[in-house]
């Protein structure tokens, strides 16, 4: 008899942006006319091409693997060194890391839920919420969790309401946790945390002999001067902390996929007898086992990010962005909804008008607007009356979105 993983069984419904997909499809099947005006803001996924700069890299990668004096077959899994040394120069100058804790991959969604592999059962997690779902839904695959309630809570995990009152950020748990999903700048929310919080994350962290996993996906969008980029920023971090992050959004790679995870050798774990484990030897293992590593164009067209060309084309692809979600802030408090984010990174999170539920509020931009949000519910049950609007788009569009929010909320 072959047996399944039964914990796949209790998931609920379909992952967030399939179940998104799920709908929009249904709509314009049964509204083809509509199919033709649909903007979609809500999968945080780019619009804008590639940086000049990474395109040519790649160009130049793929004519090396046409010669066989430079042609390249399989690439350290950890990934080559003139990309992991590019990041620790241009990412992490005076912080303390070196090339070799930095693992390069093909996606920081796949590095957060991967990173499991390495820690055992019995783990206390805590998770933000609302999250993005990859947190809750991994640990639920691996065996962490419980079965969830009617609200969609599972059991086994340490829920961290984020709301207005606490400006997104949680408190710090009372309970010792032993694992914590921390991303800033934030997604969903698009909320920051201070030096000052983050602080007292890692000395909770130290005193208990926690990990924070630290989802810096979209520190890139930081606008303001006092927002760290980096848990690494924080004294003592290093020995508490793992920090995820990824070329999808300022680069533009989600498709063509690239991303890295930074792992301090100072970090430590335990053994069931308590004894103390380096965590880095144990990625590493990980890595070689189950990556054969990015591709060498791919790696080349990162790199290329922090070319001075690079530098110059990212920087006004966020320019863009940032101006986008500027708009759309300013549309959404212009017919009187409560507006978060939007400032350091390009999501913009909104209160629903009163009574309208997250996935009333999606059905209702879907159907009298056809514009694609993303229901705040689909983020945790604190998510539920918000929504999400990615400024993932078009000026063209975004303009668009505006004026339709303008006409059809207003």
């Amino acid at each position: 008899m072959a047996r399944i993983n039964d914990n796949f069984l209790k998931l609920k419904a379909g992952y967030l942006f399939p179940e998104i997909g799920r709908r929009v499809s249904a709509f314009t099947d049964a509204n083809p006319e509509a199919a033709a005006k649909l903007i979609r803001c809500g999968i945080g996924d780019v619009t804008e091409p590639l940086p000049e700069a990474c395109r040519k890299a790649m160009h130049d990668a793929v004519d090396e693997q046409g010669s066989s004096e430079t042609f390249r077959g399989y690439g350290p899994e950890q990934g080559y060194g003139f990309l992991r040394e590019a990041i620790v120069e241009n990412q992490y100058a005076d912080l303390g890391i070196t090339a070799d804790e930095v693992f390069i991959s093909d996606g920081s969604k796949c590095d957060s839920g991967n990173i499991l592999d390495i820690f055992g059962p019995g783990n206390k997690i805590a998770i933000t919420d609302p999250v993005y779902p990859v947190y809750v839904d991994t640990n639920v695959m691996i065996g962490n969790t419980g079965e969830a309630d009617e609200n969609g809570a599972y059991d086994g995990l340490v829920y961290l309401p984020c709301n207005a009152a606490n400006d997104f950020v949680p408190a710090i748990p009372e309970e010792k946790v032993d694992l914590i999903y921390l991303c800033y700048p934030n997604n969903p929310t698009g909320a920051t945390a201070t030096r000052e919080q983050l602080e007292a994350w890692v000395a909770y962290a130290k005193e208990n002999k926690s990990i924070i996993f630290y989802d810096a996906a979209y520190e890139a969008f930081i606008q303001e001067d006092d927002v760290p980029h980096s848990i690494f920023e924080i004294e003592g971090a290093h020995e508490c902390a793992i920090e995820f992050r990824s070329f999808s959004k300022n680069g533009g790679f989600t498709g063509t996929r690239c991303a890295y995870t930074v792992i301090p050798k100072a970090l430590k774990g335990y053994t069931e007898d308590g004894s103390e484990q380096a965590i880095h030897p144990l990625w590493s293992r990980r890595h070689s086992t189950k990556f054969n590593g990015a591709s060498y164009p791919v790696q080349r067209g990162a790199a290329a990010v922090f070319s001075e060309e690079g530098k110059a084309q990212v920087a006004t692809l966020i320019e863009g962005y940032m101006s986008n979600a500027k708009l759309l802030r300013e549309a959404c408090e212009a017919i009187g909804l409560s507006v978060f984010g939007g400032i350091n990174a390009p999501y913009v999170w909104v209160g629903c008008p009163e009574g309208v539920t997250s996935w009333g509020m999606f059905d209702r931009m879907l159907e009298e607007a056809q514009v694609v949000i993303t229901p705040g519910s689909g983020f945790g049950s604190a998510g539920e009356g918000y929504f999400r609007i990615s400024a993932f788009n078009s000026r063209e569009n975004v303009e668009e979105v505006c004026r339709r929010i303008a006409e059809n909320l207003g």
